[in-house]
């Protein structure tokens, strides 16, 4: 969240007569209280707000409840950035999560400078999303999962294994929700296999949460490392090294990307690159690889190399 998001909303709190308190905007926004401190100052130096705090209520309050904001600084830039996030949300997670962010704006139009020649809804009318083949995921999941890993809920699923085509019944601790191509996924400790797992959202066909219960989250747990030792969609538990070599007409594509934040490249006398990194999601790298067919060959780890070529032996059987 921006610091103008942040300021509009303080302003609202403010003004709805709660008397919030600095420990209040602590917890709405996950800062420190010299920040929310900088924040109020800047209302009341620089914006002019009647601020004052009110003891007997234990937060903040206007003298002047008729005061309003005056006119936000608001370049096009910060708001074509903020309708750009709105309209992520509701494509990747829905209406219900870009709906608080839309009615934030409402509010926001009310304190934009007029130095803003178009109406924000035009702001977007020259850009147009592809967000691809998305699957479904219930709004109310996310926020149950959220608040789970917030309060250490354990939670029972019933979840399909899309390579197996079967639903099983499992027990798990969430960590951490990731999105990757668009997908939500949730890391968690999963008690049917004993270790760190991941579940796509869209597999879940149904959950309970278990809030009679706690568990206790293992602080040997790195999600930070997981996500690194992975792969796009797939996380990793034990790095390996992984090369492939890309022939001199894909080069020019692998050399333009960070397809991984251990890689390195390695130039070929033929044109050619050598693409390295670190990563255990052999899977998803093998699924990756096999998009770019004859152009690109593994050279380790060994594992890695039967799993394509195998993959490849097949694929060609089908065209015999």
């Amino acid at each position: 969240m921006s610091r103008l998001e942040r300021l509009v909303t303080i302003d609202s709190l403010i003004r709805s007569r709660t008397y919030p308190s600095v420990a209040d905007f602590c917890a709405r926004f996950e800062l420190s209280e010299r920040a929310i401190f900088a924040d109020l100052a800047y209302l009341r130096d620089r914006v002019g707000a009647p601020l004052a705090y009110s003891r007997r209520n234990g937060g903040y309050y206007y003298r002047d409840p008729t005061w309003v904001m005056p006119v936000l600084q608001v370049s096009e830039g910060e708001l074509l950035a903020f309708l750009i996030s709105t309209e992520l949300s509701r494509r990747y997670l829905g209406t219900p999560f870009a709906a608080p962010l839309r009615r934030l704006l409402q509010r926001m139009e009310a304190y934009i400078t007029e130095q803003i020649a178009v109406h924000p809804d035009a702001l977007l009318s020259h850009l147009t999303f592809q967000p691809g083949a998305l699957a479904a995921v219930d709004p109310e999941l996310v926020q149950v999962l959220h608040e789970c890993i917030r309060e250490c809920y354990p939670v029972e699923i019933t979840y399909f294994t899309a390579s197996r085509q079967e639903l099983t019944h499992r027990l798990i601790e969430p960590y951490h929700l990731f999105l990757a191509r668009g997908d939500l996924h949730v890391i968690a400790f999963d008690h049917l296999r004993g270790e760190l797992r991941q579940f796509a959202l869209y597999r879940i066909r149904q959950w309970q949460v278990r809030r009679q219960e706690r568990f206790v989250r293992d602080p040997n747990v790195d999600i930070a490392a997981y996500l690194r030792n992975g792969f796009v969609v797939e996380g990793g538990t034990q790095p390996l090294l992984i090369e492939i070599a890309f022939d001199r007409e894909q080069a020019p594509y692998i050399r333009e990307r960070q397809w991984h934040a251990t890689q390195q490249l390695e130039d070929q006398p033929d044109g050619g690159v050598i693409l390295r990194f670190q990563s255990g999601a052999l899977g998803e790298i093998k699924r990756w690889v096999l998009g770019y067919g004859s152009h690109a060959r593994v050279l380790s780890p060994p594992e890695l190399v039967h799993m394509v070529a195998d993959e490849l032996r097949k694929a060609a059987a089908l065209y015999t």
